[in-house]
């Protein structure tokens, strides 16, 4: 055999090699960037022919316009990040359910604000680990919540492309880059703060506040409360009096998107629960809805003047003020759910179960399905509430 045949030409520095063959023809090979080698699908008659071949290769890979060459089938049109997310968006299903809207909005705002403008034009395959992480060292630094929001999304775009075969390995892989540290740390408030913040807020929403608290309800869930979701028990004791018992049940909740409100269920499956009232809050809830609560059944138990839903910051700024006379400025709205997680696992005695089916929370379905609450037990749970206010 002559000297140099069916070996590897690898000129040091070069992209690729040139292989010359028996016939005397050379056959170009190289690696792409998701680490696989890929032949060229002709042969060459020069090794200047079978270089030349690399060198457009190589120009699309630095150029970010390689895709990974399909053997024996037609082009296909190369699929850019831009458009792969766009039907990802569309598409997307959680725990069969398609995106609420206001998740939607926000994945879409990520996109156009942080992700578009780098890997948008970009073919899916195209996209390396380095890629990834020089966009995450220089995006959203400071913003921890929203720079891990964006990191998620984007990992979550290209595991499902992998997924799918669209390409062979997902390029986030930086270590934690998915989450952030809670920076608002979490104080629930104590009986006398809640006591006066309730007291300093208007009278149409007091009992916002403390159905927020004892009852851990989103806000999005109390503003589209009706009175139809309120059922008030009377029962008489031996002794003759009676005994008053409220539950409201929760299935729907109301956000606010780009078009305005929308109607739509709980952020989750566990969301579409009953809960039963502490009994010390049925005398103000009774006189919430006698006096601001209309007569019929689709009457919304918090409107807005104008007699639609409730926004979140005609509350907070009542909220605000009446905070500071509590002498709580750091307390969010959102806080009172935790205060009713706390006040419900401490003088309530809710075990872990309880607690997730009393709140609505779900870490994942599979566990809720295994994690059921004993029937009748949150309105023993609602009454210790009750018990550790008269005790």
């Amino acid at each position: 055999m002559p000297r140099g045949e069916g070996r590897k030409t690898q000129k040091r520095g070069a992209f690729g090699t040139a292989h010359k063959l028996p016939s005397g023809r050379y056959r170009a090979m190289y690696y792409g960037p998701d680490g696989r080698r890929y032949k060229a699908p002709t042969m060459f008659l020069t090794e200047k022919d079978a270089r030349g071949w690399l060198s457009l290769r190589q120009a699309e890979i630095i150029r970010k316009a390689w895709t990974p060459p399909e053997a024996d089938q037609a082009p296909v049109p190369k699929v850019t990040f831009a458009k792969y997310a766009e039907t990802w968006l569309l598409n997307r299903q959680v725990s069969g359910r398609p995106l609420k809207e206001r998740t939607r909005e926000h994945y879409q705002k990520l996109l156009d604000d942080h992700l578009i403008d780098t890997f948008g034009a970009l073919p899916l395959a195209s996209i390396t680990v380095d890629d990834v992480d020089a966009w995450h060292a220089k995006t959203l630094v400071g913003k921890p919540t929203m720079r891990a929001h964006a990191y998620s999304l984007l990992r979550g775009i290209m595991g499902t492309a992998v997924a799918t075969r669209k390409i062979s390995a997902n390029p986030c892989v930086i270590s934690g880059a998915g989450s952030s540290r809670r920076v608002h740390a979490i104080r629930p408030a104590t009986l006398p703060e809640l006591e006066t913040l309730t007291a300093a807020m208007p009278e149409q929403y007091r009992a916002m506040v403390l159905l927020a608290a004892w009852c851990g309800a989103r806000f999005g869930e109390l503003t589209e409360l009706r009175r139809k979701d309120v059922v008030i028990i009377a029962e008489t004791k031996d002794d003759g009096e009676i005994h008053k018992h409220g539950v409201m049940r929760i299935e729907r909740a109301v956000v606010r998107t780009a078009d305005g409100f929308m109607v739509t269920t709980p952020k989750s499956d566990a969301g579409i629960r009953d809960v039963w009232m502490p009994p010390h809050l049925m005398p103000m809830i009774e006189q919430h809805l006698a006096k601001f609560v209309g007569k019929e059944r689709d009457s919304l138990l918090f409107p807005a003047k104008h007699g639609g839903h409730l926004a979140p910051a005609t509350l907070y700024r009542r909220f605000y003020t009446a905070r500071s006379k509590a002498g709580r400025e750091d307390l969010r709205w959102h806080d009172l759910r935790h205060t009713g997680a706390t006040l419900a696992a401490g003088p309530g005695g809710a075990n872990l179960p309880e607690l997730m089916a009393r709140g609505g929370w779900s870490t994942q379905a599979a566990a809720m399905r295994y994690l059921h609450a004993a029937a009748g037990r949150d309105r023993v749970i609602a009454e210790q509430l009750s018990k550790a206010v008269s005790g």
